[in-house]
C-alpha cells in the first residue's frame, strides 16, 4: 500500500522511461509551430520590460521533443536578435531519449534534473503541460473528519487523515499536489529576488473546487488510473487558485489566470497561423487553421487550459494577461 502521490510519481516515473508519451497524447508545440513562436516572442518583450539584462536563462519544464523551444528560438533569432544574444537555454528534463531529441533540436542547450539545479540570474521560464504531471493527494471529507487516499492492489483505500485545509461536504474529494506547490514556492522566490517571470499553460478550473480530476490515457485512450502502473500517462487539473497563493506568500506577482485561447488571440497566434497558411498548399493551409483553431475555441482547448505568470512584483502587467 502507498500514498497516492507516491503511486502515481511511480506511475509516471516508470511511463517516461519506457514510453514515447507523444504516441498517447498531442501537446500544444506539436500542433502548431505558431505556439512556441508566439511564446518566444512574450518571453522577448517580458526580457525588454526587465530593462534588457545582459545575460539571462530562458528555460523550459517539461521541454517534451524540444519542439516549443526549438519554435521559440527561431522567432526570437529573426524578430529580436539582442535577446537571442542575451540568453542561454536551460532544459529540466531527466529522461536520456528526450534529452536526445532535445539536443538534434536545440543545440548549445544545458541540461538540469530538476528546477534547484539552474545556475543564478534573471530568469525566464516556460512551463507547458508541466504541473499536471506531478502527484497529487486526494483527501475525503467523511463527516467530521477526513480521510486520504491510498493505493492497494489497483483500488484505493481511504485511511484517516488530517484536514487537509479547505472545505468540503461530506464525500467529496480535495485534490493538493504537495511537489506542484515546492516547485512554485521556489521559482516565485527565485524572481522575486532576481527578476524574471515564468510562464505556466496547463488544464484546470481558473478557481479550484472539489472533485476527482485524476485520469490517464494509455496508447491514446482513457484508462483506468490504478491498473498497470507505468503503462499510462497520469495527470491531474491544475490547482491555478492555490498555487497563485503559494507564490504571492513567496513574495512574486501573480497574472491571470487567462484562458489559453484568450492568451493567445491576445499574443497574436491567429494572425502567425495565417501567415504561415498562405504560404502553404491548401491541405497544408487548412491544417495550420484547424490547428489553431483546437488551440483557441472554448470547445477545445481554448477554456478548460489556462495561462498564468508569476513575476517580479517590479514588472508591468505582460503580454496577454489585459485586454
Amino acid at each position: 500500500m502507498e500514498r497516492l502521490d507516491a503511486f502515481m510519481a511511480r506511475a509516471n516515473a516508470a511511463y517516461y522511461a519506457s514510453h514515447d508519451p507523444f504516441a498517447d497524447f498531442t501537446t500544444a508545440p506539436e500542433m502548431s509551430q505558431a505556439f512556441g513562436e508566439v511564446l518566444g516572442l512574450w518571453a522577448a518583450v517580458v526580457w525588454q520590460a526587465m530593462g534588457s539584462p545582459n545575460a539571462v536563462l530562458l528555460a523550459e519544464a517539461g521541454p517534451g521533443r524540444g519542439t516549443l523551444m526549438a519554435d521559440a528560438l527561431r522567432a526570437i533569432t529573426r524578430m529580436v536578435p539582442g535577446f537571442a544574444a542575451a540568453l542561454s537555454v536551460h532544459l529540466i528534463e531527466t529522461s536520456p531519449s528526450l534529452r536526445a531529441e532535445q539536443a538534434a533540436r536545440i543545440p548549445g542547450a544545458m541540461w538540469h534534473d530538476d528546477i534547484a539545479a539552474l545556475p543564478d540570474g534573471p530568469l525566464l521560464l516556460l512551463a507547458n503541460e508541466f504541473l499536471d504531471a506531478l502527484p497529487i493527494r486526494q483527501f475525503r471529507r467523511r463527516g467530521d473528519g477526513w480521510t486520504e487516499h491510498f493505493v492497494a492492489d489497483g483500488t484505493l483505500v481511504e485511511l484517516p487523515a488530517e484536514a487537509p485545509g479547505r472545505a468540503a461536504e461530506d464525500g467529496e474529494i480535495i485534490e493538493r499536489s504537495d511537489m506542484a506547490h515546492d516547485i512554485v514556492a521556489r521559482l516565485a522566490g527565485r524572481i522575486a529576488g532576481h527578476g524574471g517571470a515564468v510562464l505556466l499553460v496547463d488544464y484546470g478550473p481558473e478557481h479550484s473546487g472539489p472533485g476527482d480530476s485524476l485520469q490517464a490515457l494509455r496508447d491514446g485512450a482513457p484508462a483506468d488510473p490504478l491498473v498497470d502502473p507505468g503503462m499510462a500517462d497520469l495527470t491531474a487539473h491544475v490547482d491555478f487558485a492555490g498555487l497563485a497563493a503559494t507564490a504571492r506568500m513567496a513574495g512574486a506577482s501573480v497574472q491571470g489566470p487567462v484562458p489559453q485561447g484568450v492568451f493567445l488571440t491576445r499574443l497574436g497566434l491567429v494572425q502567425r497561423s495565417g501567415a504561415l497558411a498562405r504560404s502553404r498548399p491548401p491541405a497544408g493551409a487548412s491544417a495550420i487553421m484547424q490547428a489553431a483553431s483546437r488551440l483557441i475555441e472554448p470547445h477545445a482547448m481554448g477554456r478548460l487550459f489556462k495561462a498564468m505568470v508569476l513575476c517580479h512584483p517590479g514588472l508591468p502587467p505582460l503580454p496577454g494577461f489585459t485586454a
